[in-house]
Protein backbone atom coordinates (compact mmCIF):
# COMPACT_ATOMS: atom_id res chain seq x y z
CA UNK A 1 0.00 0.00 0.00
CA UNK A 2 1.22 3.29 -0.96
CA UNK A 3 1.82 6.07 1.20
CA UNK A 4 0.48 9.26 1.09
CA UNK A 5 0.97 12.66 2.69
CA UNK A 6 -0.74 16.11 2.37
CA UNK A 7 1.25 18.91 3.70
CA UNK A 8 0.46 22.40 4.28
CA UNK A 9 3.98 23.91 3.23
CA UNK A 10 4.25 27.03 5.32
CA UNK A 11 6.22 30.35 3.28
CA UNK A 12 9.68 29.88 2.83
CA UNK A 13 10.11 25.82 2.77
CA UNK A 14 12.17 24.35 0.10
CA UNK A 15 10.05 21.72 -1.62
CA UNK A 16 13.26 19.24 -0.69
CA UNK A 17 14.50 17.41 2.25
CA UNK A 18 18.22 18.19 1.86
CA UNK A 19 20.22 21.52 1.10
CA UNK A 20 20.35 24.44 2.93
CA UNK A 21 17.73 26.61 4.41
CA UNK A 22 14.11 25.34 5.51
CA UNK A 23 13.54 22.01 4.28
CA UNK A 24 10.63 19.28 4.36
CA UNK A 25 12.67 17.40 6.44
CA UNK A 26 12.22 20.01 9.14
CA UNK A 27 8.73 18.97 9.18
CA UNK A 28 8.41 15.30 7.93
CA UNK A 29 10.40 12.28 8.78
CA UNK A 30 9.06 9.69 7.14
CA UNK A 31 11.94 7.58 4.99
CA UNK A 32 11.27 7.38 1.53
CA UNK A 33 9.04 9.95 0.24
CA UNK A 34 9.06 12.38 -2.13
CA UNK A 35 7.22 15.18 -3.29
CA UNK A 36 4.30 14.57 -6.01
CA UNK A 37 5.42 18.14 -7.90
CA UNK A 38 6.50 21.14 -5.86
CA UNK A 39 5.77 24.41 -4.59
CA UNK A 40 8.54 27.47 -4.81
CA UNK A 41 9.79 28.72 -1.89
CA UNK A 42 7.63 31.77 -1.92
CA UNK A 43 4.48 29.68 -1.86
CA UNK A 44 2.35 28.17 0.27
CA UNK A 45 -0.10 25.09 0.93
CA UNK A 46 -0.93 21.56 -0.35
CA UNK A 47 2.05 19.33 -1.23
CA UNK A 48 1.24 15.97 -1.71
CA UNK A 49 4.19 13.11 -0.99
CA UNK A 50 4.31 10.08 -1.96
CA UNK A 51 6.54 6.21 -2.01
CA UNK A 52 4.79 5.41 -4.80
CA UNK A 53 6.72 6.25 -8.03
CA UNK A 54 4.04 5.52 -10.38
CA UNK A 55 1.72 7.22 -8.14
CA UNK A 56 4.50 10.45 -8.39
CA UNK A 57 4.47 10.67 -12.07
CA UNK A 58 0.75 10.39 -12.52
CA UNK A 59 0.21 13.26 -10.51
CA UNK A 60 3.34 15.13 -11.92
CA UNK A 61 2.90 14.47 -15.56
CA UNK A 62 1.22 17.35 -17.49
CA UNK A 63 -0.03 14.73 -20.02
CA UNK A 64 -2.29 13.25 -17.37
CA UNK A 65 -4.38 16.65 -16.77
CA UNK A 66 -4.24 16.89 -12.97
CA UNK A 67 -5.90 19.58 -12.08
CA UNK A 68 -4.08 21.57 -9.26
CA UNK A 69 -6.22 24.42 -7.84
CA UNK A 70 -4.20 27.66 -6.07
CA UNK A 71 -5.61 31.09 -4.15
CA UNK A 72 -3.86 33.68 -5.30
CA UNK A 73 -3.64 37.04 -4.06
CA UNK A 74 -2.42 39.87 -6.90
CA UNK A 75 -1.22 43.33 -7.14
CA UNK A 76 -4.16 45.47 -8.63
CA UNK A 77 -7.93 44.88 -9.08
CA UNK A 78 -8.02 41.97 -11.27
CA UNK A 79 -9.62 42.60 -14.67
CA UNK A 80 -12.34 41.15 -16.58
CA UNK A 81 -9.85 41.43 -19.43
CA UNK A 82 -7.08 39.65 -17.32
CA UNK A 83 -9.37 36.64 -17.01
CA UNK A 84 -10.14 36.54 -20.01
CA UNK A 85 -6.34 36.17 -21.19
CA UNK A 86 -6.06 33.69 -18.19
CA UNK A 87 -9.09 31.60 -19.96
CA UNK A 88 -7.64 31.76 -22.74
CA UNK A 89 -3.78 30.49 -22.11
CA UNK A 90 -1.13 33.25 -21.93
CA UNK A 91 2.05 33.48 -24.14
CA UNK A 92 4.87 32.81 -21.69
CA UNK A 93 8.42 32.67 -22.61
CA UNK A 94 8.76 28.94 -22.31
CA UNK A 95 5.44 29.07 -24.77
CA UNK A 96 1.70 29.19 -24.36
CA UNK A 97 -0.26 28.03 -21.51
CA UNK A 98 -3.13 25.80 -21.63
CA UNK A 99 -6.23 27.63 -20.86
CA UNK A 100 -7.06 28.11 -17.20
CA UNK A 101 -9.80 28.06 -15.12
CA UNK A 102 -10.34 31.34 -12.89
CA UNK A 103 -12.64 33.65 -11.13
CA UNK A 104 -12.02 36.51 -8.59
CA UNK A 105 -13.07 35.67 -4.91
CA UNK A 106 -13.46 37.45 -1.53
CA UNK A 107 -9.94 37.19 0.76
CA UNK A 108 -10.92 33.86 2.01
CA UNK A 109 -12.46 33.70 5.57
CA UNK A 110 -9.97 30.85 6.34
CA UNK A 111 -7.13 32.31 5.42
CA UNK A 112 -4.17 32.12 7.79
CA UNK A 113 -1.55 35.24 8.53
CA UNK A 114 1.75 34.57 6.74
CA UNK A 115 5.03 35.31 7.99
CA UNK A 116 6.60 37.50 6.84
CA UNK A 117 3.58 39.46 5.87
CA UNK A 118 2.92 40.12 2.37
CA UNK A 119 3.98 43.78 1.76
CA UNK A 120 1.16 46.75 1.87
CA UNK A 121 0.99 49.53 -0.48
CA UNK A 122 -1.39 52.53 0.50
CA UNK A 123 -2.53 53.33 -2.98
CA UNK A 124 -2.45 50.19 -4.56
CA UNK A 125 -5.65 47.63 -4.07
CA UNK A 126 -5.09 43.94 -4.14
CA UNK A 127 -7.54 41.44 -4.99
CA UNK A 128 -8.30 37.41 -4.75
CA UNK A 129 -8.53 34.86 -7.51
CA UNK A 130 -9.00 30.90 -7.89
CA UNK A 131 -6.91 29.67 -10.75
CA UNK A 132 -6.85 25.92 -11.75
CA UNK A 133 -4.60 24.93 -14.33
CA UNK A 134 -3.35 21.32 -15.52
CA UNK A 135 0.35 21.70 -16.24
CA UNK A 136 2.82 22.70 -13.63
CA UNK A 137 5.53 24.55 -15.15
CA UNK A 138 8.40 26.43 -13.31
CA UNK A 139 6.29 29.56 -11.04
CA UNK A 140 3.57 29.64 -13.50
CA UNK A 141 0.89 30.93 -11.86
CA UNK A 142 3.15 33.87 -10.97
CA UNK A 143 4.63 33.89 -14.48
CA UNK A 144 0.69 34.14 -16.04
CA UNK A 145 -0.87 36.87 -13.39
CA UNK A 146 2.25 38.84 -14.31
CA UNK A 147 1.60 38.63 -18.07
CA UNK A 148 -1.65 39.88 -17.30
CA UNK A 149 -0.32 43.03 -15.70
CA UNK A 150 -1.58 42.04 -12.08
CA UNK A 151 2.09 40.56 -9.99
CA UNK A 152 1.08 37.91 -7.20
CA UNK A 153 1.76 38.65 -4.13
CA UNK A 154 1.12 35.88 -2.36
CA UNK A 155 0.12 32.03 -3.64
CA UNK A 156 -1.44 29.18 -1.51
CA UNK A 157 -2.43 26.08 -3.39
CA UNK A 158 -5.74 24.23 -2.36
CA UNK A 159 -6.47 21.45 -4.15
CA UNK A 160 -4.08 18.64 -6.09
CA UNK A 161 -6.73 16.49 -8.37
CA UNK A 162 -8.87 14.93 -5.78
CA UNK A 163 -6.42 15.65 -3.01
CA UNK A 164 -7.72 19.00 -0.42
CA UNK A 165 -5.56 20.98 1.83
CA UNK A 166 -8.88 21.45 3.93
CA UNK A 167 -8.06 22.46 7.65
CA UNK A 168 -4.61 20.73 7.95
CA UNK A 169 -2.90 23.45 9.89
CA UNK A 170 0.59 25.75 8.33
CA UNK A 171 3.82 22.85 9.16
CA UNK A 172 1.72 19.97 9.47
CA UNK A 173 0.79 16.96 7.42
CA UNK A 174 -1.73 14.16 7.46
CA UNK A 175 -1.71 10.41 5.87
CA UNK A 176 -4.26 9.67 3.30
Amino acid sequence: MAKIIAFNKPFGVICQFSGEGDTLANYINIPSIYAAGRLDKDSEGLVILTDDGKLQNKITNPKNNKSKIYVVQVEGEITQQAINDLRAGVELKDGLTKPASIKKIQKPEWLWDRTPPVRKRKLIPTSWAEISITEGRNRQVRRMTANVGFPTLRLIRIQIDQWKLGNIKVGSYVSL
